[in-house]
């Protein structure tokens, strides 16, 4: 069958990211047989006409649309991607009756309100490699799914995890815009973090995929795609049964050396970890601290303390490895209190950027849900889908901003809102600078450090 795969998302900030997921699902139909075009909406400046011109020249018997967000999780400056969909759809009716089907993360989170929402025929529910073949695959044979929603109970075997099929005009749009390619290495997440999806989407336990694929698409991406920067997209780079160190050592192996960046989470890490990583190129870190008080902490789930947060960092710094971290105000537990402690702890790090948000985005089916519902924040009917943002419970929202935008201010390398370099950033990879770009706030060294401040309240 032909197959016309779109890549919905429109989000430029803080750089483009290429549509890696569908990739992944073009190659796992092009080895089945089927003809597979990709079609990337900001690679096409979000022109609703090119998609239209190219609906008539390819004439698809099924098309496939990757969602990667929903919004874009900031309170300060809300920003909505359904409706660019909804119009994707609305302009594939008036060309073709071909069925659409839905997909990615952003779907996979609330995917029956968005099916309903967007007006598409079938929405796939997780790894679209193995569901939308089987879909695909049996459209071929005239038969249809009853139900709208597609989803599966079983995760793919990480060996069976396919490499992508890069585009090379979609890759070079990407790397033109911020010299970034997208690889994966794993799926699935360990951890019980409140708020967050991962779990829901990719499961609980980690599937890594062979270590020799994965170099083998570094390999392709440098040679074939001129590529001079890899992000590796897994939810936690440097999982706890440590098969990221056999990636690297495959790397170093084969005499790789391209920059790179990760998810980091602050535990398990040690010199010799970090000083192989640098070996193949390692040039900055994005570490999941995600809160600030070791208060706090406790209360999103996590297993490490302030203390981690600040020896990882420093652990990476003492290599000249750039670390960035994101922080978020207003998760349950939350009081006056911590808030004024997480504010010094944050301005404390050394030799780091740290971008900062007010309040969680709410997600189902997470643990943050539930708690949402029992403080009477939400109702047990209502769909997420226009966005609600949980700030604990006697914590006023105006204050918490107003404290966070005066405990900032003027420090560079703290960053509130946490879009507030967004348009630097975009400047200057059109200038041509390469990579995530944020290791430029960071400040010189100083020999004088304030006294941390840890405590719980």
């Amino acid at each position: 069958m032909k197959v016309l795969l779109i890549g919905a998302n429109i989000a430029s900030t803080p750089y483009y990211v290429y549509p890696l997921g569908l990739s992944m699902v073009a190659t796992a139909l092009r080895k089945a047989g089927h003809i597979v075009t990709q079609f990337d909406f900001l690679r096409n400046d979000m022109s609703l006409e090119a998609l239209v011109n190219e609906l008539r020249s390819f004439k698809p018997d099924i098309i496939g649309i990757s969602m990667r967000n929903i919004d874009n999780v900031n309170l300060m400056n809300e920003q909505r991607y359904i409706d660019a969909v909804k119009d994707i759809v609305k302009n594939i009716r008036d060309v073709t009756n071909s069925p659409v089907v839905l997909g990615g993360s952003a779907f996979s989170i609330m995917p029956e309100t968005i099916l309903s929402e967007v007006g598409a025929d079938y929405g796939i529910i997780g790894e679209g490699e193995s569901l939308m073949l089987e879909l695909v695959n049996k459209a071929a044979l005239g038969k249809f799914p009853e139900k709208g929603c597609i989803r599966s109970s079983n995760y793919m075997d990480g060996e069976d995890i396919p490499s992508a099929c890069y585009d090379p005009d979609i890759m070079q749009f990407y790397l033109k815009s911020g010299s970034i390619a997208s690889l994966q290495t794993k799926r699935g997440c360990t951890h019980k973090c409140i708020y967050c999806s991962y779990p829901v989407l990719e499961g609980s336990a980690i599937r890594p995929r062979n270590p020799g694929a994965v170099v083998d698409d570094i390999e392709i991406l440098i040679n074939d795609h001129n590529a001079k920067y890899i992000f590796f997209t897994d939810s936690v780079f440097n999982d706890d049964e440590e098969s990221y160190l056999e990636v690297v050592t495959e790397m170093k192996k084969r005499n790789i050396y391209i920059p790179w960046t990760a998810f980091f989470k602050p535990e398990g890490l040690n010199d010799k970890h970090v000083e192989l990583m640098k070996e193949t190129g390692l040039k900055g870190v994005e570490i999941g601290a995600d809160a600030s008080t070791d208060t706090t902490l406790i209360k999103l789930g996590k297993r490490f303390r302030f203390k981690d947060i600040v020896a990882c960092n420093d652990l990476f710094a003492g290599h000249g490895i750039a670390t960035a971290h994101f922080f978020m105000f207003g998760c349950p537990g939350e009081t006056k209190e911590t808030v004024i402690q997480g504010l010094e702890n944050i301005k404390n790090l050394r030799k780091t950027v740290s971008f900062v948000f007010m309040g969680i985005r709410i997600l189902p089916d997470t643990v943050l849900h539930s708690i949402a519902i029992r403080e009477g924040i939400i109702s047990q009917e209502n769909t997420l889908l226009e966005s609600i943002y949980y700030i604990a419970p006697g914590l006023e929202k105006e204050w918490l901003e107003k404290t966070l935008t005066e405990g900032f201010s003027g420090i560079r390398h703290c960053v509130f809102p946490p879009d507030a370099m967004d348009e630097s950033l975009r400047f200057l990879h059109k200038l041509g600078y390469s990579g995530s770009l944020w290791d430029m706030l960071i400040p010189a060294d100083k020999k004088s450090r304030r006294q941390r401040v840890h405590g719980t309240n």
